[in-house]
């Protein structure tokens, strides 16, 4: 048996360190970028929707938004309800992004070096269902907790 869900860990681990050894040199590390990246690509988000999309607990993301704060990367905002915290990418970071993104595709670039395009279409398609058919596993769960008596 092929235990894919490790593989697909380690390999990340892996890349998550080398991501590491690009970026620290800018003051950066990889859960960091992720959280760059999501508000370049996607703007201004509150707090829950950056965790939700990066699939992060948000005490985990509260901490690291936190500290991109004191560093300059990224603004938070109230919201009109209190509890709610908007963040966008600070105009320093707008700035940086470049550089910071031209790192990462060069790491990509070297982690997919001689894997021919047909073979990455197929793996961003297993990679899509393997995590539609996760995220419909946990729909399933909670509809199952729902359910139970117990709840």
């Amino acid at each position: 048996m092929q235990y894919y869900g490790h593989k697909i860990s380690k390999t990340a681990r892996v890349f998550s360190k080398k991501l590491n050894n690009v970026l620290s040199p800018m003051g950066l590390y990889s859960s960091q970028w992720g959280i760059l990246m999501c508000l370049h690509y996607r703007s201004t988000l509150t707090q829950v929707q950056i965790s939700n999309y990066l699939d992060v607990e948000a005490p985990t993301i509260t901490r690291t938004l936190t500290r991109l704060e004191e560093m300059g990367w990224v603004i938070r905002a109230e919201g009109e309800d209190k509890r709610e915290r908007y963040v966008s990418l600070s105009p320093q970071a707008q700035a940086k992004f470049p550089e910071w993104l031209d790192a990462a595709i060069q790491l990509e670039k070297a982690a997919l070096r001689d894997i021919p395009e047909e073979d990455l279409a197929t793996f961003n398609r297993i990679l899509q269902k393997m995590n539609d058919n996760l995220n419909n596993l946990q729909l399933a769960e909670s509809e199952s907790e729902q359910d139970s008596p117990i709840s």
